[in-house]
């Protein structure tokens, strides 16, 4: 019988290299707090309980743990404080009597945020019920890490932290993580036993290995050679590291699926900022992806689409062979954007939550849409604004025109119907109607609705001839 899994995540530390106010564990990658990654994985391993540990700027990791978990996580959260922080044994003390004696114990580091789901469930199956397992890695450089000593035949017996070790346990290339498994039931009496006659004058969680071999506990190593799923941050240059080597991954998968990127080493795929959640690109076939594009929460791309350079999607689902033309902001916050099939969009435009666009609808450069509805071939092309708009197919609103759509205290809608043409610079106030097949001439403010095929035009006044037809088009030649 599997026992049940409590999970440990020290985030006590206060990471004096980043030179930074913000907590060491609070440092974002992928647009996340480091902490929220890892308690990602507690979620993904469906643990009973997550303990975390807390001391530096304690209120704020506190409050980052209840907005990282989320609804639905299926654990049980809590946050125990290490005050003073005398070491990584000093600091599960502190969490282990808020955990059951049935369970088998993980022990996370929340500065460590690139550790996969199937390792760490890999060494919780290692661990068992009643061994204890290390999750390690063969590094190139261990300079700074504990290393894994083992005895004749290979087995586990002990871990040497660096600034203890002797120059041939220097030489040894496997080190140890900072992650283990171990029983509950176990670990509090290797705790009770642990001493601080060392180098930093700290109590190691690492000296629990020894006490396990002389107490006949089998330790099991789970070595792996993914260096970055074990990588810490301890400064701004390691922070900077991960988050490119964190995206280049992102990228690489997205280049399996067939995506073409520019550049993969000018693509950033980020959270939800207002979620939390890790963001999610699904691209169809042959979709273009130009340079120095940011994606961030949920982003669907249709077959055929292409991205141009430095544009910002969020929360957005972009149809098929659309064209979203440089320097474009998508952003759709918690309602969402929709650009429809064969859309032109750009460059320097920007949709706003709620801009559902249909096929072929262009949205030039400088325009803005914002909870708005575009039918079929609609165009804005240059310079203008869209507001609580419903918009017909075909429509044609000109540069410079905006609807009001705010009168202090309340939004109206807009409505245009089908093949209007709206001029330049004009002002369309809500509550409104244009009518099917009008024309709204250059500089008119319009405050009243208007019927189908009405010219209206203000020059000092507003003027509506209504049943004003548009002259036909002259056939050529």
């Amino acid at each position: 019988m599997t026992a049940p899994l409590d999970i440990i995540i020290m985030a006590a530390g206060r990471g004096t290299r980043m030179k930074s106010r913000t907590p060491k564990v609070l440092q974002r990658l992928a647009g996340r707090p480091l902490l929220h990654h890892v308690l990602d994985q507690a979620v993904r391993l469906q643990a009973r309980r997550v303990v975390v540990v807390t001391g530096h700027a304690a209120i704020e990791v506190e409050a980052a743990c209840a907005s990282g978990a989320g609804a639905g996580a299926g654990f049980d959260l809590q946050t125990v404080r290490q005050e003073p922080q005398l070491g990584t044994g000093h600091a599960v003390q502190q969490a282990v009597p808020l955990l059951a004696g049935d369970g088998l114990v993980l022990v996370l580091s929340g500065d460590v945020p690139l550790t996969q789901a199937d390792t760490l469930a890999a060494l919780v199956a290692a661990a068992g019920a009643d061994r204890m397992a290390l999750l390690t890695v063969q590094l190139p450089d261990p300079t700074g890490y504990g290393r894994i000593v083992r005895g004749e035949g290979g087995a586990v017996q002990r871990i040497v932290e660096h600034k203890d070790a002797s120059d041939a346990q220097r030489a040894i290339g496997e080190i140890y993580s900072g992650i283990m498994a171990v029983p509950a039931r176990r670990l509090q009496g290797w705790l009770e036993r642990l001493a601080n006659d060392n180098a930093q004058g700290e109590y190691y969680l690492t000296d629990i290995v020894a006490m396990a071999v002389a107490d006949g506990v089998p330790v099991a190593a789970h070595c792996i050679d993914d260096a970055l799923q074990v990588a810490g941050v301890n400064s701004p240059a390691q922070l900077a590291e991960l988050e490119r080597a964190h995206q280049l991954r992102q990228a690489a998968r997205l280049m399996e699926q067939g995506v073409r990127l520019a550049d993969p080493a000018r693509f950033d795929l980020r959270q939800d900022v207002r979620g939390g959640a890790p963001g999610q690109l699904d691209c169809g076939q042959d979709v273009e992806i130009d340079v120095g594009c940011i994606f961030s929460g949920r982003v669907q791309i249709g077959e055929g689409a292409r991205i141009g350079a430095y544009c910002h999607i969020a929360n957005a689902r972009v149809g098929a062979g659309a064209v979203i033309h440089p320097y474009t902001h998508i952003d759709g916050e918690t309602v969402g954007v929709e650009v429809g099939e064969g859309a032109l969009i750009g460059p320097f435009a920007r949709l706003r939550p709620g801009a559902q666009l249909g096929r072929e609808v262009h949205i030039g450069n400088f325009v803005e849409v914002k909870n708005s509805t575009l039918a079929d071939g609609a165009k804005a092309n240059h310079l203008a604004y869209l507001g609580d708009a419903t918009v017909g197919e075909r429509v044609n609103y000109g540069a410079g025109s905006i609807t009001a759509n705010y009168d202090g205290a309340h939004k109206h809608r807009t409505v245009i119907e089908a093949d209007v043409h709206v001029g330049s610079n004009c002002v369309l106030v809500a509550p409104l109607t244009l009518g099917a097949g009008g024309t709204v001439g250059g500089g008119s403010t319009v405050t009243k609705s208007t019927p189908p095929g009405a010219l209206t035009v203000a020059r000092g006044k507003q003027v509506s001839l209504a049943g004003w037809q548009r002259p036909a088009k002259q056939p050529k030649g």
